[in-house]
């Protein structure tokens, strides 16, 4: 069967349901993203691809797990499989190029966050430190980082970040050492990414930037979904209030 683009992502949301990730919800909200499947007429199995993200869910398929877009141009894909099933073809298909690692969910509580701890711990950036809002010229500045490109990377314009996205950085002398951005944005909420450059680690900046976006998230009503890639983002999470739900593997595969 061929593989094809699903534009009715109604015809998709059962095979997601109860998946509580931003990627997900943004794609199948018609933000942002892109979802396929192998039988269009009546979608059994599918497959959403958002930045460096893939998500199988349904039926299993070797097709749709081999599938990879052709305006797909990144060396690494992160894919996540729904079930045991999922992982165990995602690991025949790809082999040696697929590493397994477990990623940390948090759960959603809108009402967790203590508005005045955040704020303490953005008052405690050092003097030689200033945060500011993402806005054009700091959008720009981020697309030219390597390091930093996930904040404002899944968006084609400024204008379009500037409607829906939302994000800070940490400067030093005028130069981005960190920041928190929505790598993703649905209805009623955005999916954090946080970066520290390697020098400026182990200085509390990714605790700096996590609080304050989260504090801007709480002003316009927004939801600050947080995915941990490891213990260390697990354990930033919680100092901000996050709690943690469960663990759950994901595939880096080398294309």
């Amino acid at each position: 069967m061929a593989i094809d683009i699903v534009n009715n992502k109604k015809t998709i949301e059962s095979l997601f349901a109860k998946w509580d990730e931003g990627c997900i919800w943004s794609c199948l909200q018609d933000c942002q993203g892109m979802a396929y499947t192998n039988n269009k007429d009546n979608p059994q199995s599918a497959q959403i691809v958002f930045g460096n993200f893939c998500y199988f869910a349904g039926v299993v398929s070797e097709e749709l797990v081999r599938h990879i877009p052709v305006e797909y141009s990144e060396k690494l894909m992160i894919m996540t499989p729904q079930n045991e099933e999922w992982a165990k073809l995602i690991e025949t298909v790809w082999q040696e190029k697929a590493s397994g690692r477990m990623r940390y969910a948090t759960k959603k509580k809108m009402d967790k966050f203590d508005e005045s701890k955040l704020q303490r711990i953005v008052a405690n950036l050092g003097d030689e430190f200033e945060i500011k809002m993402i806005k054009e010229e700091l959008y720009k500045q981020t697309r030219e980082l390597s390091w930093a490109n996930d904040w404002c990377g899944n968006y084609v314009s400024y204008e379009e970040y500037e409607e829906n996205g939302l994000g800070v950085v940490i400067l030093e002398n005028g130069k981005i050492v960190a920041g928190a951005s929505s790598y993703a944005y649905y209805h009623g909420g955005i999916e954090i990414e946080i970066d520290t450059h390697e020098r400026y680690r182990q200085k509390g900046l990714a605790s700096v930037c996590g609080a304050k976006l989260i504090l801007e998230c709480q002003k316009r009503k927004l939801y600050p979904n947080w995915d941990a890639q490891n213990k260390i983002s697990l354990k930033t999470a919680e100092k901000l209030g996050y709690e943690f739900d469960k663990e759950y593997m994901a595939y880096d595969v080398f294309l």
